[in-house]
C-alpha cells in the first residue's frame, strides 16, 4: 500500500489563526468607520475561517465572497488574503481544483504586493498540495524548493522538515525510494534541530524515512524505526498518525511475504480510520484487505471483504454525488451574489460600482489598443415633479421602464447602468463619437414611443443627455469620463432639456 494520504506539511488547511491577529493599519483602511470597521474585518476573517474548519464549505465560500468585497474596500490586504486562502481550501475540500486554482491564483496576486514570509509559505504549501493532487510533481518539487529555501532563510527547521518530508512523500508515490530515503533523513535531521522539541514532527518524518526503507528492502532498518515509534506514548494522542503506522506495519510484512500478518494490521488500521471516517484511505487500505485474500487463498474471508469494500464503495459514491450538487449549489450561489454585487437592486442593470471597475478595465486597454470609448449620461427631465405629482411609486416604476426601454436599444457588450437616482450611464467600446450620438438619439426617440404606464395611469417622459468620449488625453478613469459626460448632461438642461449636448 502506498497511500498515505496525510500530507504533513500541509496542515495550515486547519490552522488559520495567524491571520487572525491582523496588524491594524489605519493607513490602509478606506473611508468608513475606522477601528470598528477594521474590528468587522477581523471578525468576519475569524468567522470563515471557522467555518471551514467546520466542514461547512459552501458558508464559508459565501462568507469569504463578502469578506473579499469588505477588504477590498476597505483595502484591506489581509483580509483578502484570509477570504482567498480560505476559498481555496473549500474548493479543495469538496473536490473543485479548477477553482482552487483560481482562489490561490487570486491570492499569489495579492501575495505579491502585500505578503510576508507566512503569507508567502502558505502560497507554496497550497501550490504544492494542488499539484500533487493532480500527480504534477515536477511543479510539486519546485514549489517545495521554494518552501525550504525559506525556511532556510528564516532558520525555521519545522518549516525545512516539512518541506523534505512532502519531497520523500513525493518520491514515493513515484516509487523512486532512494531518493525518499535521502529526503526523508533530511526532514528528521532538521526535526531534530527545532526547538522546543516535537515529538510528533519527528514521527510524522519517521514514518515515511521507514517506508522508504521497507520500499528499498531495508526491513532490519525499517522495523527498528517502526519499534521505535510504536512505543512513543505521543502516539496515542494522535489516532491518524496511529493508523497510518499500522498501515506500515501492513506494508512491511506485505513486501516479506507474511500475509496473514499484514492483513492483521491492516484491519487494525481499518478499525482506526473508521473511527474519524476518513472514507478514501480506508478504501485503500481495503483494497489491500481484498488483495491478501487471494495471497493466501482464503475464500471465506475474501467474500466478506468484498462485501465490506461494496458497501464502502457506495457510500463513497452516494459522498461524491453530494458533492457535485453541493458544487453547483455553491456556483449557482456565488452566480447570485456577484450578480447582486454588480447590479442595481430596481432596474436590474449594472450598479455604479461594476460600471466604474468595468470603465476603468476598459479605459486602460483603450489606451494601450488606441480604441475609443463613448460614455452617455441621461437623467429624466422634471423626475422630482413626477414624484411630487404621482407618488415615488410611480416615480419607482417609471425608474424601472427607463431601464427596460435602453436595455432593448444596446446590446450585451455595452455597459448599461444606472448611477443613482433618475440618473443612468451607458459606456461603450470601441465605437466612434458619431455612433454614440446616434445612440443618443436612440434614447431620446424611445421616450416617446414608451410612455410610463401605471394603473391605467400614463405620462410621457423627456430626457436631458450628455455625451463624451476618451480623446482628450487626461481621460483615464471613469470619474474623468463621466464627469466630462454629466458636464454635458447639465449644459442640456440649461439649454431646454429634452436635448443632447456633446
Amino acid at each position: 500500500m502506498n497511500n498515505f494520504n496525510v500530507f504533513y506539511g500541509m496542515q495550515f488547511l486547519m490552522k488559520y489563526d495567524k491571520f487572525n491577529s491582523i496588524i491594524e493599519r489605519s493607513s490602509e483602511i478606506g473611508s468608513g468607520n475606522g477601528f470598528m470597521e477594521h474590528v468587522d474585518l477581523v471578525s468576519l476573517q475569524q468567522k470563515v475561517t471557522s467555518l471551514r474548519a467546520e466542514g461547512k464549505y459552501k458558508e464559508t465560500i459565501e462568507g469569504c465572497q463578502e469578506l473579499l468585497a469588505l477588504g477590498t474596500e476597505a483595502n484591506d490586504p489581509k483580509s483578502m488574503l484570509v477570504a482567498h486562502l480560505n476559498k481555496m481550501s473549500s474548493y479543495y475540500c469538496i473536490g473543485d481544483i479548477e477553482e482552487a486554482f483560481k482562489s490561490l491564483s487570486e491570492y499569489k496576486e495579492v501575495c505579491s504586493q502585500y505578503g510576508d514570509d507566512t503569507d508567502y509559505l502558505n502560497l507554496y504549501n497550497c501550490l504544492c498540495l494542488l499539484h500533487e493532487f493532480n500527480k504534477d510533481y515536477v511543479r510539486a518539487k519546485a514549489t517545495l524548493d521554494k518552501s525550504i529555501e525559506l525556511g532556510k532563510r528564516l532558520k525555521k527547521y519545522n518549516i525545512i522538515s516539512n518541506g523534505y518530508s512532502n519531497y520523500s512523500h513525493l518520491y514515493m508515490a513515484e516509487g523512486n525510494y532512494a531518493d525518499a530515503l535521502y529526503m526523508a533523513k533530511e526532514g528528521l535531521l532538521n526535526a531534530n534541530l527545532h526547538e522546543p522539541p516535537n515529538e510528533m514532527m519527528k514521527l510524522r518524518v519517521k514514518l515515511n524515512l521507514a517506508k522508504a526503507h521497507i520500499g528499498l528492502g531495508h526491513f532490519a532498518e525499517s522495523k527498528i524505526l517502526i519499534d521505535e515509534m510504536m512505543s512513543n506514548s505521543v502516539l496515542e494522542s494522535f489516532v491518524r498518525e496511529k493508523a497510518n503506522l499500522y498501515d506500515l506495519q501492513g506494508f512491511w510484512h506485505t513486501k516479506q511475504g507474511q500475509y496473514r500478518e499484514a492483513f492483521d494490521w491492516y484491519t487494525r488500521a481499518k478499525e482506526l480510520v473508521e473511527s474519524y471516517d476518513d472514507v478514501y484511505l480506508l478504501k485503500a487500505i481495503q483494497e489491500e484487505r481484498c488483495k491478501l485474500c487471494e495471497l493466501m487463498n482464503d475464500v471465506q474471508l475474501g467474500y466478506s471483504v468484498q462485501k465490506e469494500y461494496i458497501a464502502l464503495l457506495n457510500v463513497i459514491m452516494k459522498r461524491e454525488l453530494a458533492l457535485v450538487a453541493l458544487k453547483l449549489d455553491i456556483k449557482h450561489s456565488i452566480a447570485d451574489i456577484e450578480k447582486n454585487a454588480n447590479t442595481d437592486y430596481l432596474t436590474g442593470l449594472f450598479n455604479r460600482k461594476y460600471m466604474e471597475e468595468t470603465t476603468d478595465q476598459w479605459l486602460k486597454a483603450a489606451r494601450e489598443n488606441e480604441e475609443t470609448i463613448i460614455c452617455i449620461v441621461f437623467d429624466i427631465d422634471n423626475f422630482k415633479t413626477i414624484n411630487d405629482t404621482y407618488g415615488h411609486l410611480f416615480g419607482d416604476e417609471a425608474i424601472q421602464q427607463v431601464g427596460r426601454a435602453i436595455s432593448r436599444i444596446f446590446s450585451r457588450d455595452d455597459l448599461v447602468g444606472r448611477y443613482g437616482g433618475d440618473e443612468f450611464v451607458i459606456v461603450l467600446r470601441n465605437v466612434s463619437l458619431e455612433d454614440g450620438i446616434l445612440r443618443a438619439e436612440q434614447i431620446k426617440e424611445s421616450f416617446y414611443q414608451y410612455p410610463i404606464i401605471k394603473d391605467d395611469l400614463s405620462v410621457s417622459i423627456t430626457a436631458s443627455i450628455g455625451v463624451a468620449d476618451n480623446t482628450d488625453t487626461g481621460i483615464e478613469t471613469f470619474k474623468d469620463l463621466f464627469h466630462l459626460a454629466d458636464v454635458r448632461l447639465y449644459m442640456a438642461k440649461q439649454n431646454g432639456k429634452n436635448q443632447i449636448e456633446v
